[in-house]
């Protein structure tokens, strides 16, 4: 697996590079934003790992030309910074970024985030390849979402949520059963990580916002509309 490392800080992609390298993946290092940026278009990668505060270009701006890439939008993007408001954390979540991670790390525990998110965002082998909901239809052999007919743009994150949720009709989800299940690990930062994903969710595939019902203070369920 090869995974892409923007990080200005020497000392810092040093150790994430050592950690990566140590638990055999192949890295590569860019210290500015438009240089991985560069790297990610004209190579294949299996993650990138972002700083924010990058020369260049921010880290939110690499993850939103990422996303807005059709070669790139699948890539899972891990957010690793100083920055540690939840205004900060939220945007890049909206901006398409699977995980955020605040500075100081744990370099163990970025590895089984990594880990966590490749698996969860490996190719599923269900019995049934095809998932419908209303309009939406699900290919998941070729990880495509269609909504009334047209093709929708989902990242990684997204898809594995929307898949989850739709083998899970009619019942109640929680916040942190939906970060176990479907982020493979409990989110340390908070679930407001989930109610970006359902957002962006319910933006891509408008039927969502009636569907998938909002449980105050808990999660979410989603039901059938009535005239499904």
């Amino acid at each position: 697996m090869r995974i892409l490392i923007a990080e200005d800080d020497p000392d810092i992609a040093g150790l994430v590079s050592h950690y990566l390298q140590k638990s055999g993946w192949e890295t590569r290092v860019e210290a500015s934003g438009d240089r991985a940026l560069a790297y990610a278009r004209a190579h294949p990668i299996d993650l990138v790992i972002l700083d924010v505060m990058l020369p260049g270009m921010t880290g939110f701006e690499v993850c939103r030309a990422l996303r807005a890439d059709t070669a790139s939008a699948r890539i899972p993007i891990i957010m690793l910074t100083a920055r540690t408001e939840e205004a900060d954390r939220v945007a890049g979540l909206e901006l398409g970024a699977d995980d955020y991670i605040s500075k100081p790390f744990s370099p163990n525990e970025l590895v089984a985030r990594i880990r966590a998110l490749m698996r969860r965002s490996g190719p599923s082998k269900p019995a049934d390849p095809i998932l419908r909901f209303g309009p939406i239809t699900i290919d998941l052999a070729s990880h495509t979402v269609v909504y009334e007919g047209q093709d929708v743009k989902l990242t990684a994150k997204e898809f594995l949520l929307l898949q989850y949720l739709l083998e899970h009709q009619g019942r109640v989800l929680s916040r942190d059963l939906l970060l176990e299940d479907v982020w493979g690990y409990r989110y340390t930062g908070g679930t407001r990580t989930v109610d970006v994903h359902v957002r962006r969710l319910r933006e891509k595939l408008p039927i969502l916002v009636d569907a998938l019902i909002t449980i105050k203070q808990f999660g979410y369920k989603l039901e059938a509309p009535a005239s499904a």
